[in-house]
């Protein structure tokens, strides 16, 4: 896929479904004819190609699906794949009219990537109703494993227990004991907040505040002046993509780091930091599932990801979607090609996952895909070497301890 493709599915985007050129008709000559004849498998990566989330996911999110289909294919796999994608807004209605068209009339197997929460959880319920299956590498709702858990769903990349988990006890641990917190206000948000509060209570702080504000936010100013009157030690941001990057700025020109209140960010991407510079982003602390500069194979991996995203590096979110629709890919094959979505996710489940960017790893019966956490530190400008070069990695998160525990989260499928 190209640079021309990537415009394609720009200009295109809210229109609907993209069928990207090519899309991967992978039937090689030694194959059976019948194998030839058969209906292609249909990956549909619903994303954002147009808003605050768009340089985490969006075109980026389909070009890691692309790959993982060629990585497939070029190990041995012996599956007709297509790989298609549309924008969805934000907005859960044209989500969900998305996904039930896409099934439908589209012959959709797999619905992958959906970030933004709310979306996620309406598209989960249709993929639920149809037995078709969700991965959800973009969306980070620590519900989408608890009460809302699903046999059809796979959350993969992250979720809101494991991202507060790890950078709020490690603020509260080294001093920050009270918190104001500024919240996105929608399922991702409000998801969070509680689980910054819990994280915080049990380490012994204490949220002494918070303020909501609404998705896509252009003007923090008043939210930012609540959290600097509220004389807590931490500032906790709540939020993602670009409403974390105009928060984080207004924040450092209210002067809101040098007048002695640490901002946390509970979500932060490379392309955010990218986007802000190392001179307003330095310091910051987080807990993150993929950094590309992590090992031999992730840095191989973005080699060959960054000059087909017009040279800009690959976000956790993108690795969420390459890692899980090529682990999806082995499951199919092992399940005889079915295109019965909840035994496909058993077989998920019940196969080790292993690729390039998350190591060795699991999946649990709540459908949680269990790998390390890393909690990472934003460089001084002095410090980066080359381009992207931008984190100190902390510590190594251990699963067993940054994942909630099946008993917590109340899933269904647990009890059964």
């Amino acid at each position: 896929m190209n640079a021309d493709i990537f415009d394609s599915v720009r200009r295109i985007g809210r229109l609907g479904t993209l069928a990207l050129a090519g899309a991967l008709a992978l039937a090689a000559a030694p194959w059976a004819a019948s194998a030839q004849d058969a209906k292609p498998l249909r990956i549909g990566v619903l994303t954002d190609m147009s808003s605050l989330y768009a340089d985490v996911t969006g075109k980026g999110s389909v070009l890691a699906a692309q790959m993982a289909v060629e990585d497939f294919n070029a190990a041995g796999g012996k599956l007709k794949v297509e790989v298609i994608g549309a924008d969805h807004q934000n907005k859960a209605d044209i989500a969900a009219a998305t996904a039930r068209r896409w099934i439908d009339q589209d012959g959709v197997d797999v619905i992958v990537d959906v970030p933004n929460s709310a979306v996620a959880l309406a598209v989960g319920n249709i993929v639920r109703d149809k037995n078709k299956v969700m991965l959800a590498s973009g969306p980070s709702s620590s519900d989408l494993t608890g009460k809302a858990c699903s046999p059809n769903t796979i959350h993969w990349t992250y979720d809101t227990y494991a991202l507060a988990t790890g950078a709020a006890t490690a603020v509260v641990q080294s001093g920050g004991k009270t918190w104001f917190t500024l919240t996105a206000d929608y399922a991702f948000g409000h998801a969070m907040e509680q689980d910054v509060k819990n994280v915080v209570a049990r380490n012994g702080g204490q949220v002494i505040g918070s303020v909501r504000a609404p998705l896509n936010t252009p003007d923090f100013s008043s939210y930012i002046l609540q959290a600097q009157t509220s004389q807590a030690q931490v500032i906790g941001l709540i939020n993602a993509g670009g409403d974390t990057i105009t928060s984080i700025k207004q924040a450092v020109e209210f002067g809101v780091p040098q007048g002695g209140q640490r901002l946390v960010a509970t979500v932060l991407y490379v392309t955010d930091v990218h986007s802000l510079g190392l001179d307003v982003a330095k310091g910051l602390q987080f807990t993150e599932a993929f950094y590309w500069d992590l090992n031999d194979e992730t840095r191989a991996w973005t080699k060959r990801f960054a000059p087909r995203n017009e040279g800009r590096y690959p976000s956790a979110l993108h690795a969420g979607a390459y890692a899980s629709v090529l682990h999806y890919l082995r499951a199919v094959e092992a399940a005889g090609g079915s295109a019965d979505g909840a035994e496909v996710v058993a077989r998920m489940k019940a196969l080790p996952t292993d690729d390039p960017l998350f190591g060795k790893g699991s999946i649990r019966v709540d459908g949680r895909k269990v790998h390390p956490m890393y909690l990472f530190q934003v460089k001084m400008p002095a410090e980066s070497r080359y381009p992207w070069d931008y984190y100190h990695v902390l510590r190594t998160i251990p699963a067993e301890q940054v994942w909630r525990p099946l008993n917590e989260g109340g899933c269904p499928l647990v009890k059964s």
